[in-house]
């Protein structure tokens, strides 16, 4: 007898755009795979429609709401095509009865080599660079070398860990704050645990490694209590900056750079404040994109999606 065909509803461009075999192993299981779009996600609207015949749903950074949940009686597992889950009710899932799944430890070193480019690019103004000559110019822009200095890696999981190694390979200090870690397991990495007021005092270069919390991480007296002339690198979620008074840093000087792979809107709108702000590095969300990042991340969702829909406990459950 075989088995019934489910319907997995993909709403992220990005599954299995390196790889095809996220894309078989869902098919070959049974679990009829669907993208509406191949180049972009899936409006939310459309979601609404769209999610009431699905048994399952991989999701990008698309809002899973109660509402999205209500919309689908026939809903059984929710993936996340990725890491963080903060997207998602996780909440109203588990009380609706519906796993949700994500890919832990899948993109953590295409983030990390990417974090560690982003403070490679605004320390030595390597993007600025290359725009001055495509407009013509060819300017000589002086940045700090990385050695010597200090960087305070604020949280220090599979990824903040990845970034402190290639810190320390550059003969860089690293101090490490994070309140889920153990002091012991910290120093245990050849780092220094110390709290956020004196990361913030102490580090020549900041990056983000954590989920946004409701306000802010870094908000104006945060950002004003950072070491003047230090770098800001968020590769993680947007929401952790006060974008307004980060673009205020940086036009008064008290910040030398920043760069940003996240935002709390994206794409970023046009008219945005961190738009003209100077000695800034903007990129489009694109640090996991990697192939093997990609490959891995679909495998590890198909599989946890396979297993809820067989009746199965998912290895890898978020919330």
């Amino acid at each position: 007898m075989s088995t019934p065909t489910r319907t997995t509803l993909i709403t992220t461009p990005t599954f299995a755009r390196h790889s095809p075999d996220p894309w078989t192993l869902l098919a070959d299981g049974g679990a009829g795979p669907v993208r509406p779009y191949d180049d972009r996600a899936l409006p939310y609207d459309e979601l609404l429609a769209r999610i009431s015949g699905a048994d399952a749903l991989v999701a990008g950074m698309d809002p899973v709401t109660a509402e999205v949940m209500d919309a689908a009686p026939r809903l059984r597992v929710i993936a996340k095509h990725g890491v963080g889950t903060d997207t998602i009710d996780v909440a109203a899932a588990r009380d609706r009865g519906i796993p949700v799944v994500c890919a832990p430890g899948s993109n953590s070193r295409a983030v990390a080599e990417y974090t560690f480019g982003l403070v490679l690019d605004a320390a030595r103004r390597i993007s600025a660079s290359h725009t001055a000559v495509t407009e013509g110019g060819w300017p000589k822009l002086f940045g700090p070398e990385l050695h010597g200095r200090t960087i305070g890696v604020v949280g220090f999981g599979r990824i903040g860990r990845l970034v402190a190694g290639y810190a320390r390979a550059f003969g860089m200090s690293v101090l490490a704050h994070d309140p889920y870690v153990p002091d012991d397991a910290v120093t245990a990495t050849d780092a220094e645990p110390v709290t956020l007021d004196a990361l913030l005092a102490r580090a020549d270069v900041v990056t983000l490694h954590l989920p946004p919390a409701g306000a802010p991480l870094l908000d104006t007296a945060r950002l004003a209590a950072m070491k003047p002339g230090a770098i800001l690198v968020n590769a993680a979620r947007g929401g952790l900056v006060d974008d307004t008074a980060l673009a205020a840093a940086l036009h008064s000087g008290h910040l030398a750079a920043a760069a940003l792979d996240a935002f709390a809107v994206e794409p970023l709108p046009a008219g945005h404040v961190l738009r003209t702000a100077p000695r800034l590095t903007l990129t489009s969300h694109m640090a996991a994109c990697t192939p093997e990042a990609n490959r891995a991340m679909g495998l590890m969702v198909a599989e946890d999606v396979l297993r809820v829909l067989a009746g199965e406990p998912p290895r890898h459950a978020a919330g």
